[in-house]
Order: structure tokens, then sequence, then C-alpha cells
């Protein structure tokens, strides 16, 4: 039991250091670009005013660009680890030895089918 709860706290911890990483690169790499693509538009700064209430629906779009990315960060590696514990199952079990009587009886089928 100890075993999984330390894995899973060093999953938390690498995850939550892996969310970092990615907000940077969505933020300071792929929507400037984007930006530049779509003619300067910065996803931020969008927002949309309806009362008093403001909506900033271009934080909302930049949160859906890093979830898209996490989440497909994540889908490669499950599948590099189901891969590679799929590997390590496909090994061939020996056969196990036939018993005294499992020869006899193979004999014994053998004379008979000679006959």
């Amino acid at each position: 039991m100890r075993g999984n709860v330390m894995d899973l706290a060093v999953g938390v911890i690498i995850g939550a250091a892996f969310g970092k990483i990615v907000s940077s690169l969505v933020d300071n790499i792929l929507m400037p670009l984007i930006g530049v693509i779509t003619g300067g538009v910065d996803f931020s700064g969008l927002t949309a005013q309806v009362g008093d209430a403001k909506i900033n629906y271009g934080l909302f779009i930049q949160n859906t660009i890093d979830f898209i990315i996490i989440a497909f960060c994540v889908f490669l590696l499950v599948k590099a680890i189901a891969k590679m514990s799929k590997k390590k199952e496909e090994e061939p079990a020996a056969a196990p030895e036939p018993s005294n009587e499992e020869k006899l009886l193979g004999e014994i089928r053998d004379l008979l089918r000679n006959k």
C-alpha cells in the first residue's frame, strides 16, 4: 500500500510541475504564434461585456489549449507505458514438464496409432 501512495504522490508533484511547463509553453510560445497567424489577436485580452459582468473568454480559449496539450502528452505517456508493459507480458512461459502418467498415456496413444 505504501508503494502505491508514494507513486501517487510523485505523480501529483510531477503532474503539477508538468502543468506549469505546458502553461509556459502555451503562454509564451504557442499563443503568440497563433496570434501572429490570426492577425495579431492576443487571446488573453479577449473579453466581452454583458451588463456589469466582464467575460474573459480569451483566457478560457487559452486554458482550453493548455488542457488539450496536457491531455495529449498524458495520452502519449500512458500509451508508451502500456506498450512497454505489453512487451514484458508477451515473454512466453516455459511449458511444464509432463508428468509420468502423461508420458505413459502418450506412449500408449503412439502405440495404438501405429497398429
